[in-house]
């Protein structure tokens, strides 16, 4: 790959997913509701909100990209992933009988949005499902930069969360919503260039510092903002200590 040091990645396609209608007025920028059309019914009964979420949103994202989703491999990345369904688990197992659903403890694995991607979409390329607290989004990015260094092509990040129990963590997980973006090693119709992600003093600030804390998949909003406003370039902070260089594809090398 021919790229210069700074800027190492093209961000091919990109989508948002919330449940939550008046997310977009904070993001700025939009984001759509879960589309059953896009999940199969048999799908759609045994798969929780994260899921719904992450899947609608990395369907959106392949096709803007103009990839098919079978073909990429992808990084699936929640600080809580299926916090409902353990928190249900932990109920039931606690009372006398002890009895659990098998569904409940199918769709209990961190995984479990990687697994129902491979069954919605007949991908069988590599997947990697991670979670690092306030530092899943960058975590994200940087396997994703890792991997695209290593010989993948193309590769699709998922960032998700549900819905949390408020009183596991109160004042997290007050957002359902899943941001996804496909990454390529060519910069063809490419929205931006992206280089390393790296430990920085770049902090999120007010409503986005807020917001990721709300929900800690959205720290990467300010970033899909600027490609989103057109932002030319600068270090983007994505929490927890971490930012990532952006460059707009029309601005001058």
């Amino acid at each position: 790959m021919n790229h210069s040091p700074a800027f190492s990645v093209y961000l091919a396609g990109w989508a948002c997913c919330s449940l939550d209608e008046t997310l977009p007025g904070r993001l700025g920028f939009p984001a759509v509701l879960p589309d059953k059309r896009r999940i199969p019914a048999s799908v759609r009964r045994r798969t929780s909100q994260a899921v719904q979420l992450a899947l609608t949103a990395g369907l959106l994202a392949c096709e803007d990209a103009g990839l098919n989703p079978a073909d990429l491999p992808a990084v699936f990345a929640s600080a809580g992933s299926e916090m409902q369904v353990t928190d249900r688990l932990c109920i039931e197992l606690a009372k006398p009988d002890g009895w659990i659903s098998p569904t409940l403890f199918h769709n209990s694995v961190h995984n479990t949005a990687a697994g129902y991607w491979s069954i919605v979409t007949g991908c069988q390329q590599p997947s990697t499902s991670l979670a690092a607290a306030e530092a899943t989004v960058a975590m994200a990015w940087l396997e994703a930069w890792c991997r695209l260094q290593s010989g993948a092509r193309s590769l699709l990040v998922v960032c998700y969360e549900e819905v949390w129990p408020d009183y596991l963590e109160p004042g997290v997980g007050l957002y359902p919503a899943a941001l996804a973006w496909v990454l390529s090693d060519l910069p063809d119709n490419a929205k931006a260039i992206l280089g390393r992600p790296e430990p920085s003093a770049a902090a999120l600030e007010g409503d986005d510092a807020r917001l990721a804390h709300e929900c800690p998949a959205l720290a990467a909003a300010p970033l899909f903002r600027a490609v989103s406003a057109g932002k030319t370039g600068g270090d983007m902070a994505l929490g927890a200590g971490w930012s990532i260089p952006l460059k707009s594809c029309g601005a001058d090398e």
